[in-house]
């Protein structure tokens, strides 16, 4: 009899995870004798930890702050992993381990989702901050021929980097930029941490603009308040929890050979955990 299998989050910390809430929810659904589990593991210990993960018992992982880019670094990345610089899932083939990044379908398959048709005929985009998230979310962008995507940041050098990494389409601005260019603009992602709980709220002024999608990478709270001003105008948005369930949707299939469901009832399910009073903390 075959030792049951193990998938696993890996983090510093990871408490705060709610990876496997979902992916037990699927493995419970699919009937597969497996299980997900959170790993804390500190930043010397990581690239160990990896090396021997089939040792330590799994099938592959999830991997997520401080680790992206040092997973990438020591696995077998795939074009989009290596495109966006970072991987935040590791799986097998053969005795390989490989890794690729679901960040990317994550925000494009909630965007699709949440406001079909978003990207008929569109010109522009705006996002907000140069992270990895951002990284993610421009790849995705450009992929679906966006022909113009702003990239805002404080620091212009990081949006200039963008620049040098995904070419003439993305165009580096300052934050006081913000309002001349959303006009023109189709979307509005924010990739940056502002909104968060604990964080300065994110002000931008939404004004009259009937065809713009706002969509927010943030999903603690679960309405941040520029969702709550975009809802407010009637605007289309995409919330932050629905990119979380969106883009564990990859790794499962990759893990067990079944593409799952993001269903109301997965959301409700961790809709209900992020509104629990704090016990990941």
């Amino acid at each position: 009899m075959s030792e049951r299998k193990a998938v696993c989050v890996l983090g510093w910390p990871a408490g705060h995870s709610r990876s496997p809430l979902i992916h037990n929810y699927w493995m419970k659904q699919h009937n597969i004798d497996a299980e997900y589990r959170k790993e804390a593991v500190p930043p010397e210990k990581f690239v160990d930890f990896i090396t021997h993960l089939r040792e330590n018992g799994y099938i592959g992982a999830n991997v997520t702050v401080p680790h992206k880019q040092v997973a990438l670094e020591n696995s077998l990345p795939d074009e989009r992993a290596k495109n966006v610089g970072a991987a935040n899932c590791l799986y097998f083939k053969g005795d390989k381990m490989h890794s690729t990044n679901t960040d990317v379908e994550g925000f494009i398959g909630n965007l699709d989702a949440a406001a079909p048709g978003w990207d008929r005929g569109i010109e522009s985009a705006m996002v907000l901050g140069a992270g990895g998230g951002a990284r993610a979310v421009v790849y995705g962008l450009l992929q679906r021929d966006v022909k113009r995507v702003y990239v805002v940041n404080r620091t212009l050098a990081r949006a200039e980097g963008l620049r040098k990494a995904f070419g003439p389409r993305v165009h580096p601005v300052g934050w006081n930029e913000i309002t001349g260019l959303l006009g023109g603009a189709g979307l509005l992602v924010n990739c940056t941490s502002l909104g968060m709980v604990g964080q300065p709220p994110l002000e931008v002024n939404l004004r009259s603009m009937p065809s713009l999608v706002v969509a927010d990478l943030v999903y603690a709270p679960l309405e941040t308040g520029l969702l709550a001003a975009a809802r407010q105008r009637g605007l289309r948005t995409a919330d932050g929890l629905g990119m979380l369930l969106h883009q564990a949707v990859r790794g499962f299939s990759l893990w067990f050979g079944v593409t799952p469901q993001v269903t109301p009832e997965l959301r409700a399910l961790v809709e209900a955990d992020l509104l629990a009073p704090a016990k990941h903390a």
